[in-house]
């Protein structure tokens, strides 16, 4: 399992979510406290918004604690809306290319858990893909195959929904040709604008999700495990749950795939 931290609110350093904390993204990724793998060594990355449309993107293959380069970038770069990510591979490759977030357009996105038996069913997960995305498919991963295939399903106009379709499209795939559990998921996501996020299982193992907004900051902390031990204030999202942080406010409400839904 992976490790993510979000943030959306007044703009910050990067290194204020990413390695300046007691439990900052950088320390989770060699220990780790709330999920089965507590070292994320296979990779990392960051996406942040800026003056541009587009969000930045830097990925790479090195554990994020031996970087020197990524600390003197988090400790440069001021934004209001970032993503960082580190890996811990479910099975595909260590390469730029496989590591999160992954961006199209003015979308980036990131991915905590699994689909499982992936490698038996890539291929039909590609075809899910369409073609005027499939351009974009630059690495193997689930997670990345789950981000193209919620772009053509609408994730424009209606991202929880896009979600929800994409979800059910991988995890019907899951479990007709993969193997239990067929989904695990806590993602990230953003337009640029507004941050969102889900936490969502089909078993009882959901990964760990939190929040927390900063009022020294003015703004929005969203990560797989609380940045400092010591504090309390930590919300944890509820399994099965969607949230949208924008501005000053979040909004949660249910999440699950359509073809669960259909088949309930």
């Amino acid at each position: 399992m992976c490790r993510w931290a979000a943030y959306l609110g007044q703009s910050i350093f990067l290194e204020d979510i990413v390695s300046l904390p007691a439990h900052s993204l950088i320390r989770q990724s060699q220990g780790a406290m709330r999920c089965p793998t507590p070292v994320n060594a296979d990779g990392f990355g960051l996406a942040w918004y800026g003056e541009r449309s587009e969000p930045g993107l830097y990925r790479d293959v090195l554990p994020a604690w031996s970087d020197p380069n990524l600390r003197s970038l988090v400790g440069q770069v001021r934004s209001g809306l970032f993503m960082a990510h580190v890996r811990a591979s479910t099975g595909t490759a260590t390469s730029r290319n496989n590591c999160h977030p992954f961006a199209v357009g003015r979308w980036s996105f990131m991915h905590n858990g699994q689909f499982g038996g992936y490698d038996s069913y890539r291929r039909h997960a590609d075809a899910l893909i369409p073609d005027d995305l499939y351009s974009h498919r630059k690495g193997a991963t689930d997670s990345e195959a789950l981000f193209l295939i919620a772009l053509g399903q609408g994730l424009d106009q209606d991202p929880k929904g896009a979600m929800q379709r994409a979800m059910g499209l991988m995890g019907d795939l899951a479990s007709k040709r993969g193997e239990a559990p067929h989904v695990r998921a806590a993602c990230a996501l953003s337009d640029g604008g507004r941050l969102f996020a889900l936490r969502y299982s089909s078993d009882e193992h959901a990964p760990s999700l939190y929040y927390r907004w900063s009022a020294s900051r003015q703004g929005w902390a969203v990560v797989s495990e609380p940045l400092e031990t010591d504090q309390g204030d930590w919300s944890e999202v509820p399994p099965g749950s969607f949230c949208i942080f924008d501005g000053d406010t979040v909004a949660t409400s249910s999440f699950c795939p359509d073809s669960l839904q259909a088949a309930a």
